[in-house]
């Protein structure tokens, strides 16, 4: 854990939902807030964990990197 004023605990968090912003929300205008909702879910599990590759778990993709987890 980090002291207190440091934000080392929050950083994936905090890139998660820059790259939420920045390639999906800022993107699209929302009427309604289950509209938004139901965007964003399937964003995230259509797109973000299936087909968006991922830097930081050597360019796979999260559900390719939990199979081969598993498979291990």
């Amino acid at each position: 854990m980090s002291r207190r004023a440091n934000a080392w605990d929050n950083a994936p968090m905090e890139s998660f939902f820059k790259t939420l912003k920045v390639e999906r929300i800022y993107q699209v205008r929302y009427d309604t807030r289950a509209q938004a909702r139901l965007d964003i879910v399937d964003w995230i599990e259509g797109y973000y964990n299936r087909q968006r590759l991922h830097t930081s778990i050597d360019f796979l993709t999260p559900v390719e990197y939990e199979a081969t987890l598993a498979a291990a």
